[in-house]
């Protein structure tokens, strides 16, 4: 994998924008896109560039990662609401070109069928973006996780609503279970880019860059992904031993 360490949160939008702006203009965009604190300035960094008139998202399809169950599409803090208000309004994208899972669904496990299926039935994930947990997972697919897995309902650590219960009144109020695009689905994606920043993400980042690939960390998977590329400020990249890794304001990237 491709491991580049920015100086800051904003390098980490910047370098990641880049990668996301470099396939709208190359290729048709089925874009997979993540919610959670880590992705926001990235988000924000391709929206005022479509803004501007700099990259159109016109040709693009946006596919959730997740989405809770038990919240409706209308849900303030549902995933589909969520990426409305982080990326899609202001990007110009359409909610028609919005796809995601239905945590709401009256049968849970048919509704992962369908949506694993609905991603390969429009030809696949071209670019996905990820964010990390501080447990090492990736979507919600919580450690340890099948690295076979496919889309799938999931019971949430409780470090993972502890974490989001920022987002909610109370930790009460975050729902217990999930629908997740799994592991295998994931790694099924052309692209992959996983952004991370702050020292709390640095353990994670450390054990899925240079630790063993395990269930233990799921994010670990990327390391048999031939295009996956961290984007991490400093404080995110503070745990990593190797020596060899890209500095984005030098300009290089480097091979993990």
């Amino acid at each position: 994998m491709d491991v580049v360490i920015a100086a800051d949160p904003v390098g980490v939008a910047r370098a990641a924008a880049d990668i996301v702006a470099r396939a709208l203009r190359h290729r048709v965009v089925n874009l997979g896109v993540a919610t959670g604190s880590s992705p926001v300035p990235t988000y924000q960094e391709l929206a005022q560039r479509a803004q501007r008139g700099e990259l159109s998202f016109g040709h693009a399809r946006v596919f959730l990662l997740d989405e809770y169950v038990g919240l409706s599409r209308g849900h303030a803090e549902s995933y589909h609401q969520v990426i409305r208000r982080d990326l899609t309004e202001a990007a110009g994208i359409p909610d028609s070109r919005i796809e995601g899972p239905r945590g709401d669904a009256a049968d849970l496990i048919a509704e992962a069928d369908r949506y694993d299926h609905l991603i390969t039935t429009h030809g696949g994930i071209d670019l996905q973006i990820l964010g990390i947990g501080t447990n090492g997972h990736i979507g919600f697919n919580e450690p340890p996780s099948s690295l076979s897995s496919r889309t799938r309902v999931v019971a949430l650590a409780e470090q993972t609503r502890m974490d989001n219960s920022r987002f909610f009144d109370h930790l009460d109020d975050v729902p217990q279970l999930a629908l997740t695009q799994g592991l295998g689905t994931i790694s099924e994606a052309r692209e992959i880019v996983l952004i991370a920043t702050g020292a709390r993400k640095a353990p994670a980042v450390a054990a899925a860059v240079e630790g063993p690939l395990a269930a233990r960390c799921p994010a670990s998977i990327l390391q048999w992904h031939p295009r996956a590329t961290f984007v991490v400020d400093a404080a995110a990249a503070s745990k990593l031993e190797l020596p060899a890794y890209g500095r984005e304001r030098q300009g290089t990237r480097g091979h993990a």
